[in-house]
């Protein structure tokens, strides 16, 4: 079977997943991107040959998705990897996270995209301290919608009595965040029960199979509703003989739609206008909206460059010198609050300050804990930035679009955390 190819009639939900060690991740989105077609028939075949060479009856679906030498050794996923596959009604980007405490960041950075989270329990074990850490950072995140996929029923035999025990501790720890919708399905990932398709083996169960409640979400995008954003990447001015007097403004709409007539201001600046034209790599349009690449004119020839946000007038964003932010450290060195970093927030790049953190989130409980030191690997705090220009932007709980930042070491180019604006200062 040949995988679903992408279809402009699908809606696209983008998705991130983990679980804690031997929960079966891994099998699980293996036996979602087999059994929904996205494996060619060269990548079937080679699973089959390992299987024949290893001694196995079954292929090993883990193995799709654990590309990495020390993830194979180690029998754990250490890296994001990200996966495309669909089904006819949906298309999936799929980021795989690992669940080790000691890879908090690269959870981050596979969460921050996402618009829904997949988490793995374990039948038997039912929820562990790394399955409260992923919640957390999830709710953290903005993530709105959660689908908890309990695992290995068939080493339970397929006991409701083991299932309600999950639930019941997952309902409880989950009642007190703010998850739009909250699904939670019993399933075997080894044995495709309750995955692709509905099994004979559960009964007692009433539910959708796994696929169909992701088929359900709400789709990615959301940020096509609120008001237009687009940082700028570059103001082009075609210059030379037989060339017309335009000024184009290229971008990547982060937010919202744009239309011909709408006013615009430039932010941080304060300059508005009209816009005149939309150009796309289709050719001109009357309108385009959150995600398409664009070239808009304006009536009036104002200073809008890279680094600069092209915004709704109406409803023009924040702007600041100075921010409070939550902060991911990715850097395996310390924060050090003396250093020059460089904030870069859409296509603006401004040299900034950061002050040791004010409070650390215990990412297990998402209670505050009292801060004051400078953040290390994989901890999460809040702190003050101070930036040597003024940037534009909304709160990541608004916007994730034009919310979200990364912090650069100056001396090394090195990016060593990423972050989520708060308010400013």
């Amino acid at each position: 079977m040949s995988p679903s190819p992408p279809s402009p009639g699908r809606d696209l939900l983008r998705l991130t997943t983990a679980g804690s060690v031997d929960d079966g991740k891994s099998t699980l989105i293996g036996r979602l991107l087999a059994d929904s077609g996205a494996l060619t028939v060269d990548q079937l075949s080679t699973l089959a040959a390992m299987a024949v060479r290893d001694g196995h009856e079954q292929i090993d679906l883990a193995r799709i998705t654990d590309g990495l030498t020390a993830e194979r050794e180690q029998g754990i996923t250490i890296d994001v990897a990200y996966r495309y596959f669909a089904t006819a009604r949906r298309s999936f980007i799929l980021a795989d996270v690992p669940g080790h405490e000691q890879y908090t960041r690269n959870m981050v950075t596979g969460a921050s995209r996402a618009s829904a989270a997949l988490l793995l329990v374990d039948a038997r074990a039912g929820m562990t301290g790394q399955t409260r850490r992923h919640i957390c950072i999830a709710a953290l995140l903005g993530i709105r919608d959660i689908v908890f996929a309990v695992n290995k029923m068939d080493l339970v035999d397929y006991a409701e009595e083991a299932f309600r025990r999950a639930q019941d501790e997952i309902e409880t720890f989950t009642a007190r965040l703010d998850f739009r919708t909250r699904h939670i399905v019993p399933v075997s990932a080894k044995r495709g029960d309750n995955v692709v398709r509905r099994t004979d083996a559960m009964p007692w169960y009433r539910g959708s199979p796994l696929i169909d409640v992701l088929e359900g979400l709400p789709a990615s995008g959301a940020e096509g509703d609120g008001p237009f954003r687009m940082p700028v990447q570059l103001a082009s001015r075609p210059q030379g003989a037989g060339t017309v007097d335009f000024r184009g403004y290229m971008g990547r709409i982060a937010r919202g739609t744009v239309a011909l007539g709408d006013r615009l201001v430039v932010a941080p600046g304060g300059g508005e206008s009209t816009v005149m034209t939309i150009l796309t790599p289709s050719g001109p349009a009357a309108r385009a909206t959150v995600g398409q690449s664009v070239t808009l004119e304006l009536a009036d020839d104002i200073d809008a460059g890279r680094g600069f946000m092209l915004a709704d007038a109406a409803a023009p964003p924040a702007t600041a010198r100075e921010v409070t932010a939550a902060l991911c450290w990715l850097d395996s060195a310390p924060q050090d609050p003396r250093a020059p970093y460089l904030m870069r927030i859409g296509t603006r790049t401004v040299a900034a300050r950061i002050a040791a953190p004010e409070s650390r989130v215990d990412v297990n409980t998402l209670r505050r804990v009292p801060g004051g030191t400078p953040l290390t690997t994989n901890e999460i705090g809040e702190a003050r930035i101070r930036l040597q220009d003024d940037i534009a932007y909304d709160a990541y709980g608004e916007c994730r679009a034009t919310g979200a930042f990364i912090i650069i070491d100056s001396r090394t180019n090195a990016t060593v955390a990423a972050g989520m604006i708060d308010h400013g200062i």
